[in-house]
């Protein structure tokens, strides 16, 4: 329980007390991953200590600081709504408020029990005082000094999320060469629990893309790539036997036995691409799905 009196750091201050974390394992750089005001909090230090980020995953950042109506909206909830049912709102959509029950009883429980309410209410505070990122989108041909993220950055929220008009206003800020924007399907307003094997998926392919991992075996992009490739070989492959049969017709170089062996040989291999391109487009599709 923190002191009556404690001044409870603002993103500001939390940002800046990165560094000396780092230092502190014997970190030069790293890549950080958080959600929400944690999300900020890593994009703030970014901001501010480019050479210490390698990369970020943000997960329903908001870029913007409370505007006026926000601000009453806030008080009016804290008026009227209980500590948990206000991080509840902010966290998950209202389809998912009013139909997984258990997702929210759990979240709930876990606010309730397990979660100091005076603390979480400072640290609500603090996020909603929060200033807004200073970054502008660098225009090609034009200013492209402005300050921005300069790692990459790969921005996730669900579409049913709170935060979706947030996380989209954020990509269009920030340096499109370096951003991604993951908008989650069917996907409420925590993704990493909603679907954490797809966010595990981009994650890997995100830290790939930097560089690292390269070992890790790739999976369904891979096979989608591999995929497209059998067919178009084969599909090729084909062509090329048609157009040799053709040429080989015109010419009559062979005789009645060689054509009776072509045409059964070609049987052969066409019934094969056949078999083979449909075992991989099942496959394709079966990985898509």
């Amino acid at each position: 329980l923190l002191q009556e009196l404690y001044a409870y750091p603002s993103m500001d201050q939390l940002s800046e007390a990165l560094p000396a974390v780092l230092k502190h394992f014997g970190l030069r750089s790293v890549i950080g991953l958080g959600v929400g005001a944690g999300a900020y909090i890593l994009a703030k230090f970014a901001l501010n200590h480019p050479d210490m980020v390698d990369g970020l995953v943000l997960i329903n950042i908001n870029p913007s600081a409370e505007g006026l109506m926000d601000s009453v909206a806030n008080k009016l909830t804290e008026w009227t709504h209980t500590l948990p049912d206000t991080v509840i709102a902010h966290l998950f959509g209202k389809d998912e408020i009013e139909n997984n029950h258990d997702l929210i009883a759990t979240y709930r429980h876990h606010i309730t029990t397990t979660m100091n309410q005076s603390n979480v209410s400072q640290f609500f505070r603090s996020y909603n005082s929060r200033n807004a990122l200073d970054v502008e989108r660098p225009i090609p041909g034009g200013n492209v000094n402005v300050r921005t993220l300069k790692c990459s950055a790969l921005l996730v929220v669900g579409d049913n999320s709170p935060a979706v008009e947030a996380v989209v206003d954020c990509n269009s800020k920030l340096n499109p060469t370096k951003t991604t924007l993951l908008k989650m399907a069917d996907c409420g307003g925590l993704p990493q629990v909603d679907q954490p094997a797809k966010v595990i998926e981009a994650l890997k392919y995100f830290i790939q893309g930097m560089g690292y991992l390269s070992s890790a075996g790739m999976t369904r992009l891979r096979s989608r790539t591999a995929s497209s490739s059998s067919i178009t070989s084969m599909e090729g492959s084909r062509s090329r036997s048609h157009t040799n049969e053709l040429q080989r017709d015109r010419t009559h170089s062979r005789g009645a036995e060689d054509k009776r062996g072509r045409s059964h040989t070609d049987t052969s291999m066409d019934s094969i691409s056949h078999s083979s391109v449909t075992q991989i487009i099942s496959k394709s599709t079966e990985v898509t799905c």
